[in-house]
């Protein structure tokens, strides 16, 4: 007697909860495409597993279901809301209009960051790129006007993903917050916010704008606008609604971006050198051999920390020492002892 083989074979046996969100997903993104293609693109985004067959049948009917739920998900997710101003930040990043830059057009990306309670608006942006960068500055701007906030919920791409992020939230002590994949619901409000942008700025918008006036424009709309009109999910005022609990705000340091520098580990050398990204630079006294952490946000200002206990700063080497360094990496070829910067001065010495 030989198993019988399945009649199933080839095919998947079930189909998770979080495919048919992808699969919602991308109807909402590509409401005129047919079912089968949308599972086509699904599957090319490795939603599904590649090799096997999918049910339509039971595709069609787990979409018509979940059709059904989401009007209930929706309400339900609209109905909470945090006590206090600052409680909560929603934050994205929306595709914007394309603006003349460099004699080119361009295109643009919004950071917005969105206060849960009161849905004023921290900051928003727009930028020639999303990028990690161009997010912590609208961050930066945000904390230095309203404040810092006790969560963060933001969307799981790259630039909410780097590790920069996550030390510096760490340190301010901001809860940090990643979005589930394929459920959008979590960050309505500043999915409705966008909404609100694409359907009432963006429209008013002079073809050709460069990027500091659609910046002037939107900071104006904000401000003079949205921040004024009595809200619908909160029956006030943005501004007025944030400023009826300000005692409970906390003010965010000066020193922002010392919060989010970069960090990476090195051992100092036994000439007291530490290399970065292929430049030579000079450690602190009484480092020698040890593994410190450099935490720097350029390159001409890196401070060194042994056990989180600051060091002191490393000091850029000139460029005749940065041009005595080996080709074959192993280090510097030593200057005289008169030299310079590879060397301490041993105050008994000088005396003698």
């Amino acid at each position: 007697m030989f198993p019988e083989s399945r009649g199933d074979k080839g095919r998947m046996r079930s189909i998770t909860d979080e495919q048919i969100d992808a699969l919602m997903l991308l109807r909402k993104e590509h409401p005129k495409l047919s079912t089968p293609r949308l599972v086509e693109i699904a599957q090319g985004n490795g939603v599904f597993p590649s090799g096997k067959e999918v049910s339509m049948a039971s595709i069609y009917r787990l979409m018509k279901i979940r059709k059904a739920q989401r009007v209930k998900v929706e309400s339900d997710m609209r109905k909470f809301e945090v006590q206090l101003p600052n409680d909560l930040w929603q934050s994205d990043c929306m595709h914007g209009p394309k603006v003349l830059h460099g004699g080119k057009l361009r295109k643009t990306y919004l950071f917005a960051i969105i206060d849960d309670h009161s849905r004023l608006i921290t900051h928003g942006q727009f930028y020639l790129a999303e990028t990690l960068e161009n997010y912590l500055d609208c961050l930066w701007t945000a904390l230095r006007k309203r404040g810092v906030p006790r969560k963060l919920y933001v969307d799981n791409g790259a630039s909410f993903k780097a590790h920069r992020l996550q030390l510096g939230c760490a340190s301010l002590e901001i809860g940090l917050r990643y979005a589930r994949p394929y459920r959008p619901q979590g960050k309505g409000k500043i999915e409705r916010f966008f909404r609100t942008v694409r359907s009432q700025f963006i429209p008013e918008l002079p073809d050709e704008l460069p990027l500091d006036e659609i910046n002037r424009l939107f900071h104006h709309y904000i401000e003079n606008g949205y921040h004024q009109r009595i809200h619908g999910g909160t029956g006030q005022k943005p501004l007025e609604r944030y400023l009826q609990d300000a005692h409970a705000l906390r003010k965010a340091p000066e020193n922002l971006p010392e919060y989010f520098r970069k960090r990476e580990e090195r051992t100092v050398n036994n000439d007291r050198t530490v290399k970065l990204d292929g430049r030579l630079y000079e450690a602190p006294a009484g480092l020698l051999g040890m593994k410190v952490v450099l935490r720097f946000e350029n390159y001409d200002r890196i401070e060194v920390f042994l056990d989180d206990q600051s060091k002191g700063f490393l000091r850029d080497l000139d460029q005749g020492v940065n041009s005595r360094i080996k080709r074959d990496g192993t280090g510097p070829v030593m200057p005289s002892a008169s030299g310079g910067a590879l060397f301490e001065k041993l105050g008994s010495k000088a005396g003698s």
